[in-house]
């Protein structure tokens, strides 16, 4: 595919990591494409290391560098939205935003004004075309894959990307930022949410002034007040530090009631649930998950993921609305803290068919 994206013009989303770095430098120098720029956003002071590094990085590769200022449509569609749903007691993922909006929508758009054919970004995922469709596929390495946080994009996005990173492992990728002065000395491995340099998410909601948060009550399964609690925003499902103290064995956050601004605790164990509802669906390809919904097949095989860092599981019972906007779905087997806010990504073997957050 690379071959024949030789004569066009492709922009990489930089930001200053190991990455990004690679993978502009995989694309001018392994794959000879001479046409290669890097791009950065700059939405806020926790970028400007970003857009520092980032030049570096584009000096040494000896490619042009741009810097985007998005910080008025981060703000409006990153940052408001995370701290909206942390007020309605549901723990977002903002990257899964980020991607299908900031990415591949107004940073591709920039790209694309300055003449680019394609967008390239650092993720491990890989992609593909085939009878005229988009495939999104997980990355060859199981360790480092990341096409959870893309599962939002449609064809025409995908149309226009390139992942540059997807059959390389971790390993590898350090090993040739390392052989081709792409890294920093001491330099972190990026963090997940970007605009929390200390991934503090409750420190946001504290400065802003737009928030307010009620303390109530902690109770047990039973009813019973277990102690006060701080506000329902600065907790979340599966949360097990900063609640009470004084039981035999570790409580955990099982439920948060908005409606009673009570917080339900218990042992682990309850923890575990096979059902989730999901709603706000987005598909890679709509029409291929339309045909084949009630198809056993695709019934047997469908997977789902519950977070990033949970393990795909098998699914017994897999409803979908007619408009594909929402469904249920039962697990083989309970997973562990099941939670609203949080995407439900669902796979054919390694095709990422789309997906949908959790509300319930």
């Amino acid at each position: 595919m690379l071959k024949a994206q030789n004569q066009k013009k492709i922009a990489v989303a930089m930001s200053g990591g190991v990455d990004s770095s690679v993978a502009a430098f995989l694309l001018k120098e392994k794959n000879g494409i001479k046409n290669v720029f890097g791009m950065t956003m700059r939405a806020g002071r926790f970028h400007q290391l970003a857009v520092e590094r980032a030049k570096i990085i584009c000096q040494r590769l000896k490619i042009t560098h741009y810097v985007v200022n998005l910080e008025k449509e981060f703000q409006q569609e990153i940052i408001k939205p995370f701290v909206d749903e942390y007020c309605q007691s549901h723990t977002p993922n903002p990257c899964v935003w980020c991607n299908q909006k900031i990415k591949f929508g107004v940073l591709l758009e920039a790209a694309q004004e300055l003449g680019a054919n394609y967008l390239a970004t650092g993720h491990y995922v890989r992609q593909e075309s085939k009878e005229g469709n988009y495939i999104l596929r997980k990355a060859l390495s199981s360790k480092k894959d990341q096409s959870y946080f893309l599962y939002r994009l449609n064809q025409k996005q995908l149309s226009s990307a390139i992942f540059p990173l997807g059959i390389y492992s971790k390993e590898e990728v350090k090993e040739t930022a390392q052989n081709n002065s792409l890294s920093f000395e001491k330099q972190k491995e990026s963090q997940d949410i970007c605009f929390l340099p200390d991934n503090d998410y409750r420190k946001l909601l504290q400065r802003d002034s737009s928030v307010f948060v009620p303390a109530g009550s902690f109770k047990d399964l039973e009813g019973n007040v277990l102690g006060r609690h701080q506000g329902l925003p600065f907790y979340t499902i599966g949360q097990r530090k900063g609640l009470i103290s004084g039981q035999k064995e570790p409580f955990y956050v099982l439920e948060i009631n908005q409606e009673k601004n009570e917080i339900i605790l218990g042992p682990e164990k309850y923890l575990y649930q096979k059902k989730l509802k999901f709603e706000n669906c987005s598909w890679v390809n709509p029409s291929f998950v339309l045909k084949n919904k009630e198809e056993s097949f695709f019934l047997d095989q469908i997977r789902g993921k519950i977070r990033y860092q949970h393990p795909v599981a098998q699914i017994e019972n897999f409803n979908l609305s007619n408009n594909l906007k929402q469904g249920e779905v039962r697990f083989k087997s309970p997973q562990r803290a099941i939670t609203p806010g949080q995407s439900v990504v669902f796979y054919l073997q390694d095709q990422v068919l789309g997906g949908g957050f959790i509300s319930k």
